[in-house]
C-alpha cells in the first residue's frame, strides 16, 4: 500500500458515495477488478464502521469514495445513474478480463469500435458503470 500524503495531482477526480455501509467492499473490488491501490489508508467515521474518506489510485488517476451518511444529508444516497467512469488503458482485453473475473457485470461487450478503440462497458456490484478502452491494435 502506497502512502501518498498528497491528494490528487490535477485533472478531474471522481468522488463517489457507496450506499449501505459497503465502501470497504468497494475498495476490495476496485483492487481486484482494476488494480487499485490505496493512496492513503481509509479514514473511518466516529462510529468506527463507515468510511468517511478513501483515496485510491487506478491507472495513474485518483478515485475518492466514502460510505453514505444520511444523518448529514437528510436522505439515503440514490443509486448511481447517468455517469460512466472511463479507463483508457494499454491493454483493453487484459483489463476487461480482470474486471469481469472480479464480478463486473457486462453491459456492452468489449469490441473494436468505429472510432478506433477497443471498448466495452460494465457495472460494478455497487451500481457504478465503468468503461474500458484502448486503441485497436494494428497488424
Amino acid at each position: 500500500m502506497a502512502n501518498d500524503d498528497q491528494g490528487p495531482q490535477g485533472g478531474l477526480t471522481p468522488h463517489i458515495t457507496i450506499g449501505h455501509k459497503r465502501a470497504s467492499d468497494a475498495i476490495a473490488f476496485y483492487k481486484k477488478a482494476f488494480g487499485a491501490s490505496e493512496a492513503q489508508p481509509p479514514h473511518l467515521a466516529e462510529d468506527g464502521e463507515r468510511i468517511m474518506h478513501a483515496h485510491l489510485r487506478i491507472n495513474g488517476g485518483s478515485l475518492m469514495l466514502n460510505d453514505d451518511f444520511p444523518e448529514y444529508t437528510g436522505h439515503e444516497t440514490a443509486p448511481p445513474a447517468a455517469t460512466t467512469l472511463h479507463l483508457q488503458v494499454d491493454d483493453a482485453d487484459g483489463w476487461w478480463k480482470r474486471a469481469v473475473d472480479a464480478g463486473g457485470i457486462v453491459r456492452m461487450e468489449l469490441a473494436d469500435q468505429f472510432w478506433g478503440d477497443r471498448y466495452g462497458r460494465l457495472d460494478d456490484p455497487f451500481g457504478f458503470t465503468w468503461s474500458i478502452g484502448a486503441p485497436v491494435k494494428q497488424g
